[in-house]
């Protein structure tokens, strides 16, 4: 399956998450579910994975943990934010480049409509 492929799964199952609980609740909240629901679609997911980074030669444990990595192709960021900063768009960018991923989504489950909070970027190009 392509990471176009992927990313058309998964807006589908954020848009019906959203609609489904709406705004306000915990990231992890929707961080279990989407995981539960892309699962259901017989997609390999992983959630919290901890990502090593590499650094004058030394390997790094903690550099970070992904909300959900599927199919170890794509990155999704979850977020209950206000609005989403550069910052987060930085931070999944960053994500990208460590991970070697394509495609990465940023999702912020705190807006009215969820196709507002849905960022999406490949190779560090913001689409």
């Amino acid at each position: 399956m392509t990471e176009n492929e992927i990313g058309t799964i998964v807006v589908d199952r954020v848009i019906q998450i959203h609609k489904d609980l709406g705004p306000g609740l915990l990231e992890s909240v929707y961080e279990v579910v989407l995981f539960h629901e892309l699962n259901k679609s017989g997609l390999e997911v992983d959630r919290q994975v901890p990502i090593s980074i590499m650094y004058n030669g030394i390997k790094f444990n903690e550099g970070f943990r992904a909300d959900i990595i599927i199919e170890n192709k794509v990155i999704l960021e979850l977020k209950t934010v206000s609005s989403i900063q550069p910052v987060h768009k930085k931070q999944l960018i960053t994500y990208l480049k460590l991970t070697n991923c394509k495609l990465g989504y940023l999702l912020n489950f705190n807006e009215e409509l969820m196709k507002n909070g849905i960022v999406r970027k490949i190779n560090g190009i913001l689409l």
